[in-house]
């Protein structure tokens, strides 16, 4: 490995620790223990958009309906409210800390929106269930007013956020949402309500843990229920109850630091606005990440086949370009280089016991991710016990090592399903199965013919980001960029 690799995979290794995605069994763990959380039958209500009385406070846990099925991916409708004033119009900053395992990943943005007073806006195709959703209020003068998080439910959200009276001198939003599984906007009877009120001061925000120090009046109109005494937060907020946070960052992305309308235009709120997250990622992507993080590489055109997968894994920090700048799309990747991608993409149970590969000293720049992806099933021993760290990958190499340690399964016939490459018959016996789960779960991408399959080509960095994301994608973990390279049966 020449000395830029090294310094670059070398800096990948030190921050595998922090840079993990959430993997299909974690997710399955996840869902079955919320899913015995829940008790409730749902009914609905027709009447208009309401707070729901709330008698009893404190962390709640979020339910999970007994017909909810990942398939279904979680949005969120959001209104603005404010009973007891005369503002006519706010602009709304919108951000995502995405969830990946027990951590989140940095907040990235995702616009500025133009709100009148009682309007909604929904935003869908992409959320999951524990995505923290920041939003930021400002008048039309660009002054800041209030702050509020809260957390995607499993499915449909309806969040309300309730302003006071005079937002530019009581900056307190009282934050109202909950589940409406039958979309009409309204937050469903008879399921677990979460309300709580954010301050700002001094660029901080502080998480009341009640309301004990606030007019509630001015919260309190016809139609809305009793301001409760103690908040009730979701259990993904546990962890800022009481406490103070700065708003604003070091390393917050450029479009979450200037005045509404500098970067970007204000997009206006209109009647049944809808946004996917899948656009707003993409099209914010430059100016919405963190600072320091590059999504945009000298030799990835505007264009290229794989821009969406690379740009979106380079945002989530999974891998970078080098220091000149570019990608080096078409460079090759070795065994060494794979185990540390595997390592930041998945977290996945140990199923076997990590060995002692004896060309993989302890010191060595992959030794831990190594180790770690080998025991979560990935890879197999080159003989004698060695790993060959160095070793190119092809085509094929990557596509047995995904099936093989993701236990990928599919239904139907084989040869059905692999007769959409006009390579088939080159795949061999023992391989087929494998391919074929590939194939029904939509992770592979061939480019520059979608037909063929190219196994023993040597896999490049373009290649792997393609696969990769493509595994994250049908986990229900990333958002699904289309691609017209993607193989589909």
């Amino acid at each position: 490995m020449n000395p830029i690799k090294l310094t670059y995979w070398s800096q990948l290794v030190i921050a595998t620790a922090s840079i993990i995605a959430l993997s299909p069994i974690t997710s399955a763990l996840a869902l079955s223990k919320l899913s015995s959380l829940y008790t409730s039958n749902l009914s609905y209500s027709s009447d208009k958009p309401v707070l729901a009385d709330k008698s009893d406070g404190g962390a709640v846990e979020i339910p999970v309906p007994a017909n909810f099925s990942p398939v279904k991916k979680p949005a969120f409708t959001l209104y603005i409210w404010q009973p007891g004033g005369r503002i006519s119009e706010v602009t709304a900053r919108i951000s995502i800390k995405i969830k990946y395992g027990d951590k989140y990943r940095q907040e990235r943005f995702l616009g500025d929106y133009k709100y009148r007073m009682k309007q909604k806006a929904n935003f869908v195709n992409g959320f999951k269930l524990g995505d923290l959703i920041v939003v930021r209020l400002y008048d039309t003068t660009n002054r800041f007013i209030g702050y509020s998080e809260f957390a995607v439910l499993p499915e449909n959200t309806v969040v309300n956020l309730i302003l006071s009276a005079n937002p530019t001198e009581d900056q307190v939003v009282r934050t109202f949402y909950g589940a409406d599984i039958n979309n009409d906007s309204i937050v469903d009877d008879d399921t677990t309500k979460y309300d709580y009120f954010t301050q700002v001061n001094h660029q901080k925000v502080t998480f009341l843990s009640g309301s004990e120090n606030i007019n509630i009046t001015q919260y309190q109109a016809a139609g809305f229920s009793q301001v409760p005494t103690t908040g009730a937060y979701p259990i993904f907020l546990n962890y800022v109850v009481g406490k103070s946070i700065n708003i604003l960052g070091s390393n917050l992305a450029q479009a979450l630091t200037v005045p509404p309308g500098s970067v970007t235009q204000l997009t206006q709120i209109q009647e049944n606005s809808s946004f996917e997250l899948g656009q707003l990622l993409s099209k914010y992507r430059r100016i919405g990440v963190a600072k320091g993080i590059k999504v945009s590489f000298s030799d990835i055109s505007k264009d290229y086949w794989a821009k969406e997968y690379i740009s979106e894994l380079a945002a989530m920090e999974v891998i970078g370009g080098f220091p000149d700048g570019s990608f080096r799309p078409n460079a090759p990747v070795t065994r060494g280089e794979l185990a540390v991608l595997l390592q930041k993409v998945f977290i996945k149970s140990k199923i076997r016991k990590a060995i002692a590969f004896k060309d993989i000293p302890p010191r060595h720049w992959a030794y831990n991710a190594i180790q770690e992806t080998y025991a979560m099933g990935f890879f197999n021993t080159l003989g004698s016990k060695k790993f060959n760290p160095s070793q190119k990958l092809t085509r094929l190499d990557v596509f047995i090592t995904l099936a093989k340690g993701l236990n990928y399964k599919f239904t139907g016939s084989t040869d059905n399903i692999l007769s959409v490459y006009s390579d088939a018959s080159t795949i061999k016996s023992e391989h087929r199965n494998f391919i074929a789960a590939l194939t029904e779960n939509s992770i592979i991408v061939n480019y520059p013919n979608v037909k063929l399959l190219n196994t023993k080509k040597v896999a490049t960095r373009a290649d792997i980001c393609a696969l990769l994301y493509r595994t994250m994608i049908s986990n229900g973990e990333a958002v699904d960029f289309p691609s017209k390279y993607t193989v589909k049966i």
